[in-house]
């Protein structure tokens, strides 16, 4: 693939109470961002596990973004708390294995932002786009399926 035609496939985990809610607004006030997202809703931010995010880069993501609840405002309590300690730690996991944690995004987009929503997939395939296509995660050291 030539990265002059480079097409980032970004996979996004949103909560189903918030982040979803504003990518559905985006959607209906027709609000324009790259397609290069596809959405996996989920209860809540903090039922991803960092296991979830690492298969998502096995399977060829570019980039992966998880949406939640701002601080404070989960429906769970503190699924926003435990997204924060897993993503911090995915992060650090990544890059000791030479994948450069920039690809892995955490925002938090209420049901009324819509129009951040937009800008963060805009900006966040931008970045991904910048970026190039990720290594095979089997080009990786350490990361390979079976290590």
């Amino acid at each position: 693939m030539e990265i002059i035609n480079f097409e980032p496939r970004i996979l996004a985990f949103l909560c189903n109470w918030c982040s979803y809610a504003g990518a559905d607004l985006a959607g209906v006030s027709r609000l324009q961002y790259p397609p290069n997202i596809r959405v996996i809703r989920v209860m809540c931010s903090g039922s991803v596990s960092p296991h979830h995010l690492l298969h998502a880069f096995q399977k060829g993501a570019d980039g992966v973004l998880v949406a939640g609840c701002h601080i404070g405002d989960c429906h769970y309590l503190k699924g926003n708390y435990m997204t924060v300690k897993r993503v911090k730690f995915l992060e650090g996991l990544l890059k000791f294995a030479g994948y450069n944690p920039e690809r892995l995004r955490l925002e938090w987009i209420s049901a009324a932002e819509g129009i951040k929503f937009a800008e963060v997939v805009r900006d966040f395939t931008e970045k991904i786009r910048s970026l190039g296509p990720a290594p095979s995660f089997e080009a990786v050291p350490g990361t390979a399926a079976t290590a």
